[in-house]
């Protein structure tokens, strides 16, 4: 069959071109600037064929993660079982073994490489500041004087859930959604959980008295809806009207979903409130936020003033260190091992000991048939909590000698007396709420989950190093509210768990590799401190609470309790009344 040949007719009537980029078999025409045509054709030629070949090549490129998702199923998935169990390097945990070999090593190194002074090298770089919001904010809330009584839409319920700081980001959002929607708040519900077992309120948390004068100027706060709105409900909650709103809303999902039922019923009530707002919200919604979280929330008297005392006893005994420590968020509870799934060196028994854990706590979510559990690949891929011993080994590693003073902020460790041994060996320093503070003044916080995170919190604030060694709303707030404080800069160390767990399952490593690797792992963290994402990628990933900059530096300009110097008094966790913490962003 013969092949389809197209023609074109040139200006000097000569048929040029075929299919194949060949020029027909008429003669050819003098020399003219008329042959650039051929040369036009050849190039569409080869545009064809180099289309074809890369369509063809784009096949085989979509068709590699088909056969690695493939494989991936057959070796993790369910059919995992015919396949067989697959060594993966770092999947074993054998820290103990490689400690017992290091162990001579690490006490005959305790020279200090890291002064806890200098451990910080990167500095923020200072940029233009732009103009606060605070007179958009104003204007948008319109409160002003008398004139704020008639614009109020309504009055906004929301129920907070959660542990301590998801409480808090719920609480902040609360704030920002009032202003949006132009309603009244009334000071959030704490919803009682199964796992944090806390029934503190609002009151027992937070100051509410400076928590509604601090947010004065930009949304109205009260403790309780008017009895006057509620008799239209008889006086039960449960009879306003509930929202469910999902997750991560937009501004345009509030202004054309909520606003409409708040101006219709005058009041409504959102639960759960948990992660409901966008981070990517207008600049005037923004600044609530840090005004909420750096401002208005000041944990209640009893909880700072037992964590001021905690800060100064910490102080005191890091006296060879020039009053600076350490502080380690360890997430090695007996729920946070069970939930992540996690094996470590107690074999059969442990793994049936984690089993009834999480079907008391979580009851089937972990025995579902599409939940396929491998604590081996959940240990490579640095799901799994740090032990005590591996953040001993660790800090060790990147030099802090074993006159650094610690604090550890965490619950009831798993099993305590064997895995707080090697920590406790290698750092003698390693102090707890439960250590610094007599028993009696531990008393009224004794079965409140979130108080006793609220002293944590404090002490780990107001610490030269913190560590964290899961991930979790804790360490997010905790790494924002440090960048608010001290220039821009986390001052954290975040672990490179995929590469540690390699490191500590190599027999054959040597003392000065590891400490080499754990330098570059600290020069990492020290890097990324200073990290600001742009804000025109920011989304649940890049949030406020763990970025608060720039943002948030207009709070210094909008209120005459923060002075040009950079004093702190009355900021969210901190007391006012503390030296310390007066001082702490000078």
């Amino acid at each position: 069959m013969k092949s389809k040949i197209y023609h074109q007719q040139n200006s000097n009537n000569s048929v040029v071109g075929s299919d194949n980029g060949c020029r027909s078999e008429s003669p050819s025409p003098p020399l003219s600037p008329n042959r650039r045509v051929p040369r036009r054709q050849r190039r569409q030629t080869l545009f064809r064929a180099s289309s074809f070949s890369f369509r063809r090549k784009l096949r085989y490129l979509l068709l590699l993660p088909m056969i690695y998702a493939s494989g991936l199923l057959m070796c993790v998935g369910p059919f995992s079982g015919l396949v067989g169990w697959v060594y993966v390097p770092g999947s074993v945990y054998r820290s103990p073994e490689i400690y017992r070999k290091l162990r001579d090593d690490i006490f005959a190194d305790n020279s200090t490489d890291v002064e806890l002074s200098s451990v910080w090298k990167y500095k923020r770089r200072p940029k233009m500041q732009k103009p606060c919001p605070n007179s958009t904010v104003t204007s948008h809330l319109a409160l002003n004087g008398e004139s704020s009584a008639l614009t109020l839409s309504g009055y906004l319920i929301v129920e907070a859930n959660g542990g301590l700081n998801q409480q808090r980001s719920a609480i902040c959002n609360a704030v920002a959604v009032a202003g949006l929607l132009n309603a009244v708040l009334v000071i959030p519900e704490f919803e009682f959980h199964a796992i944090w077992k806390d029934s503190s309120t609002f009151g027992d948390i937070y100051d509410e008295d400076h928590f509604i004068s601090s947010l004065e100027r930009y949304v109205k706060v009260l403790r309780h809806v008017p009895n006057e709105v509620m008799a239209r409900f008889d006086y039960n909650l449960t009879t306003i009207p509930t929202i469910r709103v999902q997750a991560w809303a937009t501004v345009k999902y509030y202004n054309g979903e909520v606003y409409p039922m708040l101006k219709e019923h005058g009041v409504i009530r959102i639960s759960p409130f948990a992660n409901r707002l966008a981070m990517s919200v207008p600049p005037y919604i923004q600044l609530l936020r840090c005004i909420a979280n750096y401002k208005a929330l000041k944990f209640s008297s009893p909880i700072s003033t037992l964590a001021e005392k905690l800060v100064d006893r910490m102080v005191e005994k890091s006296s060879d260190t020039g009053g600076k420590y350490v502080a380690v968020h360890l997430r090695f509870e007996e729920d946070m091992v069970a939930f992540s799934c996690c094996l470590y060196e107690g074999g059969r028994a442990e793994k049936s000991e984690m089993d009834v854990i999480r079907q008391k706590s979580w009851k089937g979510k972990f025995k579902r048939r599409d939940r396929v559990i491998r604590p081996d690949l959940n240990r490579v891929i640095g799901k799994c909590p740090l032990t005590p011993l591996e953040v001993g080994m660790m800090l060790r590693g990147m030099g802090f000698d074993n006159n650094t003073s610690i604090y550890l902020a965490s619950g009831r460790i798993y099993q305590p007396e064997k895995h707080l041994a090697p920590l406790q060996e290698m750092f003698p320093r390693l102090y707890t709420k439960e250590s610094l503070a007599t028993p009696e003044e531990l008393a009224p916080f004794e079965g409140y989950s979130s108080r006793m995170a609220a002293l944590d919190y404090t002490v780990s604030l107001l610490s030269e190093v913190f560590v964290t060694t899961q991930g979790g709303n804790f360490p997010h707030f905790l790494m924002g509210h440090r960048r608010f404080l001290f220039g821009g800069h986390a001052k954290t160390i975040i672990p490179d768990k995929p590469k540690l767990v390699l490191l500590l399952q190599d027999m054959e490593m040597r003392w000065e590799v590891f400490k080499k690797e754990m330098k570059q792992m600290l020069g990492e963290s020290d890097r990324k401190g200073v990290m600001v994402p742009r804000l025109r990628k920011i989304n649940r990933k890049t949030s406020i609470y763990t970025y608060p900059l720039p943002e948030c530096e207009c709070i210094f300009h909008l209120s005459s309790n923060f002075s040009t110097t950079g004093n702190i008094q009355n900021l969210g966790a901190l007391h006012p009344t503390s030296n310390i913490m007066t001082s702490a962003r000078l």
